[in-house]
């Protein structure tokens, strides 16, 4: 198969909210206790999942999680509702978290990205980056110069679908101009990225580890089919 553009999702793919130590210090529980550190890496993971919900709630915030990456107002509602079910009751330190996770300058990319990105767009490919995202990611790159290797950034909160549903996927192919059988889509979850097949993308599965446990995944999910 020809690979004429690749599709990179961003959480645990291109990026990672790493935990910072600073930012759970004055977290405190339903008694005052600080979070241990086993509560403290539990809040980042349910804090980041792609996918399933981490948390026990009610109807009203189910529905919230299931449209969460549509909307920027059911995203707050029902991170702050898990932040409070995760031993976070202090509305105001819910508050301090939740805007850590949607500030892109808090992201850290892993040691591939530019890389990557770079080694694709320099081989002539479309690059697009997919993500089931409720905030604008695009100062991430912007802040490093890497919207230069990025044609299309396609934000499920801007297009109103989210992955696994095809619509999203058909929505960035189209905006890359590039068909879907000619797409390598690389991303973390099985169940919301490698929804990409169904459209007849290629798939490209990747660890979302730390940034340093991970050095070179990206390129080599690009090498593995025939790009850079």
């Amino acid at each position: 198969m020809t690979i004429s553009a690749v599709l990179f999702d961003f959480s645990g793919t291109l990026f990672r909210l790493e935990q910072d130590e600073t930012w759970l210090t004055e977290l405190t529980n339903h008694e005052g206790e600080p979070l241990d550190i086993e509560a403290q890496a539990e809040l980042m993971r349910r804090m980041t999942a792609p996918v399933g919900q981490v948390v026990e709630l009610d109807a009203e915030h189910v529905h919230a999680w299931h449209n969460r990456d549509r909307d920027p107002g059911l995203h707050r509602k029902v991170y702050l509702e898990v932040l409070k079910k995760s031993g976070v009751p202090h509305a105001d330190q819910a508050e301090a978290l939740y805007n850590r996770l949607i500030t892109p300058s808090q992201w850290t990319p892993y040691p591939d990205t530019e890389a990557a990105l770079k080694a694709a767009s320099e081989a002539g490919l479309k690059v697009g980056v997919l993500s089931n995202i409720a905030f604008d990611i695009r100062p991430a790159f912007t802040a490093r110069g890497w919207d230069a290797y990025v044609d299309e950034f396609v934000l499920s909160f801007e297009v109103g679908a989210i992955k696994p549903e095809l619509e999203i996927f058909r929505k960035a192919v189209q905006a890359l101009g590039v068909p879907a059988t000619e797409t390598l889509m690389v991303g973390d979850s099985e169940e919301a990225d490698g929804g990409a097949r169904a459209l007849g993308c290629e798939f490209a599965l990747v660890d979302p580890l730390p940034t340093a446990d991970r050095p070179d995944a990206l390129l080599t999910a690009l090498r593995t089919h025939g790009v850079a």
